[in-house]
């Protein structure tokens, strides 16, 4: 299937989606959003991977900071932290520079790894958009971690690629649907931002009713 430009979502979204869905819909289709430390936190990592040139030469490498990318088969466009552009005999040509050149993402995160592909997923994302863009084939790329500041290199892989299609598909028909997911507590709710937006306590199975709780909660 192949998206408009007026549907397409936001690339940054794909991350939002898979660490919670409703947290996803909340930001995207309700338009809410909340600020606390981990937010306010990555805002400034992703601020220092964007300080510098927009363009940057070093040897037989080339760097992109903020670079716009978009694909109309999964329908999203967004912005890569950075891309590096690596000398290769098996690269695609860039405007302005001789020889060839390949791609490489590198997405900046706050904190340390994660066990769930939520980062990996926006990242692989970018890398499916690069490739529409510039026809070439991406293997790998690369998550920056603030905490131990080092970088975890990620395969994109065919499951990947394949969860990849199948979020944002799913992302797409709530979209249009204007559907917000029901919340779902778990560990996941005390490090999200708009946990007091969401109420995940209100779809809690338990006697306490709603007036109760939104009595308990403006006290």
């Amino acid at each position: 299937m192949i998206y408009e430009e007026e549907d397409y979502l936001l690339l940054s979204g794909i991350q939002h989606y898979a660490f919670c869905p409703r947290q996803w819909a909340l930001i995207h289709i309700e338009d809410q959003w909340n600020e606390n430390y981990l937010t306010t936190g990555g805002r400034l990592l992703h601020s220092k991977a964007h300080n510098g040139e927009s363009v940057e030469k070093r040897g037989n490498l080339i760097i992109f900071r903020g670079l716009k990318v978009r694909s109309s088969e999964l329908g999203i466009s967004g912005e890569c932290d950075i891309v590096e552009f690596h000398k290769s005999h098996d690269g695609v040509s860039l405007h302005g520079y001789s020889d060839l050149w390949s791609p490489y993402p590198v997405e900046y995160k706050r904190g340390k790894s994660k066990l769930d592909d939520c980062d990996r997923l926006q990242l692989c994302a970018q890398a499916v958009c690069l490739e529409e863009m510039l026809c070439v084939k991406i293997e790998n790329g690369a998550l920056f971690y603030g905490e131990p500041r080092r970088r975890e290199v990620v395969a994109f892989t065919l499951e990947l690629r394949t969860t990849l299609k199948d979020t944002v598909t799913t992302m797409h028909q709530l979209f249009m649907q204007k559907y917000t997911p029901k919340a779902v507590k778990g560990k996941y709710c005390k490090s999200c931002s708009i946990k007091e937006l969401c109420l995940p306590n209100l779809g809690k199975a338990d006697k306490t009713s709603v007036k109760r709780y939104m009595e308990a909660h403006l006290e």
